[in-house]
């Protein structure tokens, strides 16, 4: 029995009253319930909450499938996150911005949306000069002058560090 199978049967035993109809929307259909206008944002690693906010207006994420933009009552969906910026649009204007090592995003219903990372830091909190030397480092060893896996590691290093070094003055 192929796993199609088992979730269409298992959806069809489940008791009458839990039985809900789904909801279907598409990317494109405009949301009648204006009431709430933002979404409520926790960016959480393993260790502490770096953000929580109830007055967000829009959060743009680097997800594996591309880059998106979350706005309120957006389509619920979880969507693994590649090394990169996720950027917070504050409803005062303020935007921040955070370099996250990867993890997910999961949009649920009532415009909630939760980033779960690894590891994860404030843009600020890095240095233009300390990523110029660190990139030259890499460089070094990623042309050659290491062990095999060395060089592959110098690589994921020279990926993550020209990531964070566009976003970074």
């Amino acid at each position: 029995m192929n796993s199609l199978r088992v979730a269409r049967a298992a959806l069809r035993a489940r008791p009458a009253a839990l039985r809900i109809p789904m909801q279907r929307r598409g990317y494109a259909e405009a949301v009648n319930d204006k009431a709430s206008k933002g979404i409520k944002l926790s960016l959480s690693l393993p260790h502490q909450s770096i953000y929580k906010s109830q007055d967000v207006v829009q959060v743009n994420i680097a997800a594996e499938s591309g880059e998106m933009g979350v706005l309120a009552h957006h389509v619920p969906s979880i969507e693994q996150l590649k090394p990169g910026i996720v950027e917070v649009i504050e409803e005062s204007g303020a935007t921040k911005q955070f370099f996250l090592s990867g993890g997910f995003a999961v949009v649920q219903p009532n415009s909630v949306l939760s980033i779960n990372a690894v590891e994860g830091f404030p843009i600020e909190d890095f240095s233009a000069e300390a990523i110029r030397a660190q990139v030259a480092e890499a460089q070094k060893v990623a042309n050659g002058s290491g062990s095999e896996q060395e060089i592959a590691e110098a690589k994921i290093e020279l990926e993550v560090l020209e990531s964070i070094q566009t976003y970074v003055k």
